[in-house]
């Protein structure tokens, strides 16, 4: 198992090691269980990628690792989703968000990189939806996962479920105005920056992006 990425991530995947170390010699099996379903999900996006022919930029692989750690080691082990009401809903956004965000990569792909092929409210629309989508599936099994195995993943039922569906809905709409504003030239940093950045590592997936906005 080879450590790989930038800075930020390798510090990541140090600690969940750390706590592996930790939690066997301590006999905390939980703690262990999840740090290493964390460190082997911080390893996957690398392979994944290569496996279809892409590089992942350095931006975005920190953001999936970083989203990873919060989400499984400090939400369940540190107990976050307890201690603060709120972690559950900015994973829900944020997750939305960078969804809808690479879709609208994925689906700009699709047409090499031709940004006349589609409107790009068009494109920025069809990604917010399969974010969306995502997010619905998401809450179906949350429910299977209570209704057969007396899990409290829905907490407060459908008053939780409905928050997150708008949660996800704002965090997808977000991330397809993202991709619209990419597309027209006026992002240039944060989320517009990762989607410029991706574009340029896969330039042979985008052969017919133009180097000037509309």
């Amino acid at each position: 198992m080879r450590l790989q990425g930038p800075l930020l991530v390798l510090v990541i995947q140090g600690v969940l090691i750390v706590e592996i170390v930790t939690g066997l010699a301590t006999g905390q099996w939980m703690p262990v269980f999840v740090a290493v379903s964390t460190l082997v999900l911080t390893l996957a996006p690398v392979r994944f990628a290569r496996f279809f022919g892409l590089e992942l930029p350095g931006s975005i692989l920190s953001a999936i690792v970083i989203f990873l750690f919060a989400a499984l080691f400090l939400g369940e082990v540190a107990d976050f989703y307890e201690r603060f009401w709120w972690w559950d809903v900015v994973l829900h956004f944020l997750s939305a968000l960078a969804i809808s965000a690479m879709a609208f990569l994925m689906i700009f792909m699709l047409f090499e990189g031709d940004r006349y092929a589609a409107p790009p409210w068009a494109l920025a629309v069809l990604s917010g939806a399969v974010a969306l989508a995502i997010g619905a599936v998401w809450e179906i099994f949350e429910y299977g996962m209570d209704q057969l195995f007396g899990m409290n993943m829905q907490k407060s039922g459908l008053d939780d479920t409905m928050t997150d569906l708008m949660i996800d809905a704002l965090g997808a709409a977000l991330g397809g105005l993202s991709g619209f504003l990419f597309l027209k030239g006026r992002q240039s940093g944060g989320i517009g920056g990762a989607m410029a950045e991706f574009v340029a590592l896969n330039r042979r997936w985008y052969r017919k992006l133009r180097d000037r906005a509309e």
